[in-house]
């Protein structure tokens, strides 16, 4: 098992999606614009020689910005790990904060029906996940849990280097413990380790800690918070 400390984790948000360009928060599942599949496309050409080589697993949250980030960014990574019978990790629980259409997913029929999504299993998605009730809602103390969860899901995970494709408030939460002020522009890839092993986490917290940016291909596009 390898020590969380000697984990590396790359956080990754997802490129420009069209709530990003007009603020308009009413756009069910916001999908990327023509720009933001630029952007991952870049993406993929400054990681595909670097950590989508090295990188044991890669999972993204379930939304369709993050899905197409995550087939665009790192098609490289995912052919790799599909032919090693590592499919791409779709986790509910990575989904955005907000109570809002934009950051609430579809139904897994949707992404199933969906061509662009061919091949990812969606059977994680509970029909619950979407709902932003219990375990998925809006409310401080469920963000904080739903954070703490993802950390520690990564902590427990068998793979030294994990790539995750998440949401700007979801990932101030995980590396934060809140929603800071702290930008996180499109397509920007962050190098994170655990602060301590396991054994020493006396809270159970699993705190991340930074240690390098890797990428960045768009702006500080705000998110539904107006962060």
């Amino acid at each position: 098992m390898v020590k969380a400390t000697e984990k590396r984790i790359y956080l990754t948000r997802h490129a420009q999606a069209e709530h990003n360009v007009a603020e308009d928060y009413s756009i069910p599942d916001a999908p990327l614009t023509a720009l933001g599949r630029e952007q991952a496309k870049r993406l993929h050409e400054d990681t595909k020689d670097t950590i989508q080589q090295t990188a044991e697993l890669l999972a993204t949250s379930g939304l369709r910005r993050t899905l197409s980030t995550t087939i665009i960014g790192y098609a490289a990574l995912r052919k790799r790990l599909e032919a090693e019978g590592k499919p791409v990790v779709v986790l509910p629980q990575l989904q955005e904060c907000n109570e809002l259409p934009c950051d609430t997913g579809s139904s897994r029929e949707e992404l199933e029906a969906d061509p662009e999504f061919a091949g990812l299993d969606f059977s994680t998605l509970t029909p619950d996940w979407n709902s932003k009730k219990g375990f998925y809602a809006g409310d401080v103390q469920s963000l904080k849990t739903r954070a703490r969860w993802n950390r520690q899901w990564l902590r427990s995970r068998p793979e030294r280097e994990i790539v995750v494709v998440a949401h700007g408030d979801a990932l101030r939460y995980i590396t934060d413990g809140e929603n800071s002020l702290k930008p996180w522009a499109n397509c920007e890839v962050r190098e994170y380790t655990f602060a301590v092993d396991e054994e020493k986490d006396v809270d159970g917290m699993a705190w991340l800690v930074l240690v390098r940016k890797i990428a960045r291909e768009g702006a500080n596009e705000p998110t539904s918070s107006g962060l």
